[in-house]
């Protein structure tokens, strides 16, 4: 079974290398790739990192990965794989922002600033359980299904052991998705700084 998981887990990371790389080729072109060139792609790609490929390494590049980063978030996952395979709208604002709110939070209680530790609620408490799901409620009733049924399959991944943690937080939140969560609102505010010194220069006197 633990042969299977690390198997599994490996093929996620092969993925997921893949559709990074990919992700940064598209970024480069300015024409829309086809969704059978991207397919391509990260079948050629996800085949690199998965299998050994000698060269004086006797892992897969995916395990060298995944020993660094760790096991991604599968919200993090389906964001990646869903935003470069399938058309549909981006994350609203509103759940990068609170899921930058809820990583300033988290991550300096989680390593030990303060008496409060909310990592422990991962497993298996029902309030934070009943939090997600109001949370998945809230996409709902902003329109974004999308956001609904990629909690809906991480809370069902945690249920079924689909990694090795056994926290529900490790399937919801990791750092990257952190990182990308403050980013968006960095560049809001940027943008929202840029469009204002704009519009005070094309309205100026004179």
């Amino acid at each position: 079974m633990n042969h299977l998981m690390q198997t599994i887990a490996l093929m996620e990371m092969s993925i997921t290398c893949a559709a990074v790389i990919t992700l940064l080729l598209q970024k480069t072109f300015s024409q829309e790739f086809p969704l059978f060139a991207k397919l391509l792609l990260i079948l050629i790609l996800g085949n690199l990192f998965f299998w050994p490929l000698g060269m004086g390494m006797e892992l897969p590049l995916s395990a060298y990965v995944r020993g660094a980063v760790g096991d991604l978030s599968i919200v993090t996952t389906l964001l990646l794989w869903t935003s470069l395979l399938l058309a549909s709208k981006p994350a609203p604002l509103a759940f990068r922002f609170s899921l930058a709110l809820i990583a300033i939070a988290f991550y300096p209680l989680a390593l030990g600033f303060g008496m409060l530790d909310p990592y422990a609620w991962g497993y298996g408490s029902i309030p934070f359980f009943i939090a997600v799901l109001l949370f998945a409620l809230v996409c709902g009733l902003a329109h974004w299904s999308k956001g609904v049924w990629i909690i809906a399959i991480a809370i069902l991944a945690w249920a079924g052991h689909w990694h090795e943690s056994a926290n529900l937080w490790d399937y919801l939140l990791d750092p990257f998705l952190a990182i990308w969560a403050l980013l968006a609102i960095f560049e809001m505010l940027y943008r929202r700084r840029k469009d204002k010194a704009r519009s005070g220069y094309l309205f100026r006197p004179g």
